[in-house]
């Protein structure tokens, strides 16, 4: 089961696309190199898709069923050799959430400011097994929506300065206070 994005509604799938097309249009949209090459061309439009109607569990469905992540990857080891591994079979889970939710909040704060809200709350939408400190001292924090619509605009594909989202599976996102 995806995360639960309190907010995901029509208003914040709107900003959520434009987001996305801003990213196609510059070449900057993150596209996971564990997507096989099919995976990877289709990756926009499965995209689009899953903002405009659906959601993070869509996503990981269609990868699977699709085929469009690669069963191994390469890997370089502590000793410099590049070795062969199978790809974590989280990998679909990891991607899908990872992605819809870092739309998500960048569509959310783009509503926040527009709607004059200075300021989204920090949740955990998905309960996980063993919870970071730092992400559970996350939890009820209000972040400035200017400051975090920008740190995730710069971050693509890396860790955002602000930590939101944190990490891949921590499964906090924002809401709108």
């Amino acid at each position: 089961m995806g995360i639960l994005y309190k907010n995901l509604d029509e208003q914040t799938r709107e900003f959520m696309l434009e987001e996305l097309e801003v990213d196609i249009a510059k070449g900057s949209l993150y596209i996971s190199p564990r997507l096989n090459s099919t995976g990877q061309s289709k990756w926009a439009e499965l995209f689009r898709e899953a903002i405009t109607n659906h959601n993070d569990d869509w996503i990981v469905n269609h990868l699977k069923a699709r085929g469009y992540v690669k069963s191994h990857e390469h890997r370089r080891s502590r000793s410099g050799k590049i070795t062969v591994a199978k790809v974590p079979v989280t990998a679909p889970e990891t991607l899908a959430e990872g992605e819809f939710n870092r739309y998500y909040a960048r569509g959310l704060c783009a509503r926040a400011i527009t709607e004059g809200i200075s300021e989204v709350v920090v949740y955990r939408g998905k309960q996980v097994e063993q919870p970071r400190p730092k992400s559970q001292a996350m939890i009820g924090k209000t972040i400035d929506a200017k400051a975090l619509l920008g740190d995730l605009r710069e971050s693509q594909g890396v860790e955002p300065a602000l930590g939101i989202p944190h990490g891949p599976n921590s499964c906090l996102t924002i809401c709108l206070p």
